[in-house]
């Protein structure tokens, strides 16, 4: 018997995906994990074959490719892209949840607070979270930049007593607008390659709509902040009582700022160098110089570079409470435990957003938006959205968009530098994260949000910045051409 048309329709399913995920945790208050997995099942099950053909041919693959993914068991097509997410942050989550607990236990975080709030102030604190996350996720991912900087905002909102859904709201809105604006992140790199963008006019133009984007998201994280307050909650790894008694420890008692920061620095710095030796090195250096640059390659890939700054965060531990080794034990083990459940849920979501794009979502809506007579800026914001939105990552939205609109934008007689397109599409991949986002999942879970919460605060903040974003290439094309 023949499926209807309605019902293989992607936009069909994907409606249906939302209906079972949403209703299943808010409605039926499923634990998240349950409900992701359930929801990539009905996805997966209500898939014909047809869609993961487009889906397997978009992406380049052969019939045989595809035919080998319809052949395979639903379980197995769920459980591919579960562990296909997992590897990708399975080890970043375990590693950065060490980093967190053994910081918050060994001083190490509370010793920057102190120092931070010399130096800027009470008042300027969410400031400089939004600032340093901006700079520091250039050449660090999203989510590696806010695993660093979740303990430092946990123990920054136990001192200053208030504003902990503004601090983590401005670390979410610098590293996220950075990830998808400045080269060296793949996202970026991709486009410019995609777009025929210099690097440096990508990296300058990236830098100045992102500054501007996440002035206008610290407007809306300070009237969410107020009018809704989320206080700082008791965790697995991290309880209010443990936070409370470092706040009120004895400043000699706590390690060295120097020592306090290896934790941070040491992935950031390995990170960044890979990044630069990545982005600028052509591959004839020889002797010395290539020595330098394999072994930067190597310290440098981001699972290595946490698990030496869990590693530094560790022997910090060690040094500050030398007398207890049970209690290091039992801080490593809670810091996995904790971090376990998250990676089940991100994983969970990398799951139900792989199945939906299975569904060949993004062939779907390339096909409705193939005819629009509108200008190619908006038109690249809002294909990029609709594929965001609809299957949950930002670099699979930003490599569609400019897929379909890269042969236009290069070949036409444009009046204006297709780099604003480009930006464009890197604002438009802000819009809009929700349950099929693996960074949602990070944020709401390693912060202690609840979904609701998250879903009124953090998913606002990012479409907000997208749209200003928007706003600010649309005039500054206008007025910088740039050609």
């Amino acid at each position: 018997m023949e499926i209807p048309s309605l019902t293989s329709d992607p936009l069909f399913i994907l409606a249906i995906g939302i209906l079972v995920v949403v209703g299943g945790i808010i409605g039926f208050r499923l634990h998240a994990f349950l409900a992701l997995l359930v929801g990539a099942f009905v996805v997966a099950l209500l898939t014909p074959d047809a869609s993961i053909v487009a889906y397997i041919t978009g992406k380049g693959g052969s019939l045989a490719d595809a035919q080998k993914l319809i052949n395979q068991d639903v379980g197995l097509r769920i459980a591919s892209e579960f562990g296909s997410t997992c590897g990708k942050i399975g080890i970043l989550i375990a590693m950065a949840s060490i980093i967190g607990k053994t910081m918050l236990e060994s001083g190490a975080a509370e010793k920057i607070v102190r120092s931070t709030l010399k130096l800027t102030g009470e008042s300027r604190a969410p400031l400089t979270f939004l600032g340093s996350s901006f700079f520091i996720g250039i050449p660090v991912f999203f989510d590696t930049v806010f695993y660093l900087m979740v303990p430092l905002a946990k123990a920054m909102a136990m001192r200053i007593k208030k504003n902990y859904l503004l601090l983590i709201l401005c670390t979410a809105a610098g590293a996220a607008m950075a990830n998808s604006l400045v080269p060296p992140t793949p996202g970026p790199l991709f486009l410019i390659a995609e777009m025929d963008i210099p690097i440096g006019m990508m990296m300058v133009g990236g830098f100045l709509v992102g500054s501007i984007t996440i002035v206008a998201g610290y407007f809306y994280a300070a009237w969410a902040n107020k009018k809704w307050p989320v206080p700082l909650r008791d965790s697995m790894e991290a309880s209010l009582e443990e936070i409370k008694k470092l706040s009120e420890k004895d400043g000699k008692d706590l390690p060295p700022i120097g020592l306090a920061l290896l934790p941070i620095l040491i992935p950031i710095l390995l990170i960044t160098f890979n990044a630069l030796v990545e982005t600028f090195s052509d591959g004839t250096q020889t002797g010395f110089s290539a020595i330098v640059g394999d072994t930067l390659g190597f310290l440098g890939e981001k699972n290595l570079a946490l698990a030496l700054g869990a590693l530094s965060s560790l022997l910090i531990l060690v040094v500050q409470k030398s007398s207890n080794k049970e209690g290091l034990k039992k801080s490593v083990q809670t810091a996995l435990m904790s971090g376990g459940v998250i990676i089940l849920i991100t994983a969970a979501g990398g799951a139900f957003g792989g199945m939906l794009q299975q569904t060949a979502i993004s062939t779907r809506i390339a096909e409705l938006t193939s005819g629009y007579q509108m200008a190619l800026i908006p038109l690249a914001f809002l294909i990029t959205a609709i594929v965001r939105t609809a299957q949950g990552s930002a670099t699979v939205a930003m490599i569609t968009a400019s897929g379909i609109l890269s042969g236009m934008a290069t070949s036409m007689s444009l009046e204006y530098h297709q780099l604003y397109i480009g930006l464009a599409i890197a604002c438009g991949s802000k819009l809009i994260p929700w349950m099929n986002d693996s960074g949602f999942w990070i944020v709401c879970k390693m912060s202690n949000l609840t979904e609701q919460e998250a879903l009124k605060t953090f998913s606002p903040l990012l479409t907000i910045m997208g749209i200003v974003g928007l706003i600010v290439i649309l005039i500054a094309a206008n007025i910088f051409p740039l050609i």
